[in-house]
């Protein structure tokens, strides 16, 4: 499997708006590119006879009751906003 490229590294940071120095790009891209090699040697692997499952422990209905709450004020909930249209987050386009 090929490796994450910098261009890759840098999309992704900006999409989470942050801002990379060279060394921690570098940095990235070799975890990155480890961590998809890692999870695509599951490729390898014979699932033939393992069933599909949504979660590896016999769990049934785990939420809670449900509870009504008060809910944020729009002020509160966009404090941390670093971008903001009426009531909605701006985000760059992908």
């Amino acid at each position: 499997m090929a490796g994450i490229t910098r261009d890759e590294v840098l999309h992704v940071a900006r999409l989470a708006r942050l801002e990379l120095t060279d060394a921690e790009v570098e940095k990235f891209q070799g975890q990155l590119s480890a961590i998809l090699e890692a999870v695509s040697k599951v490729a390898e692997l014979d699932l033939s006879d393992v069933p599909p499952t949504a979660h590896t422990l016999e769990i049934q209905n785990a939420w809670d009751d449900h509870e009504p709450r008060p809910s944020l004020e729009h002020r509160d909930a966009f404090s941390n906003a670093p971008d903001r249209e009426d009531d909605y987050f701006r985000t760059p386009p992908a």
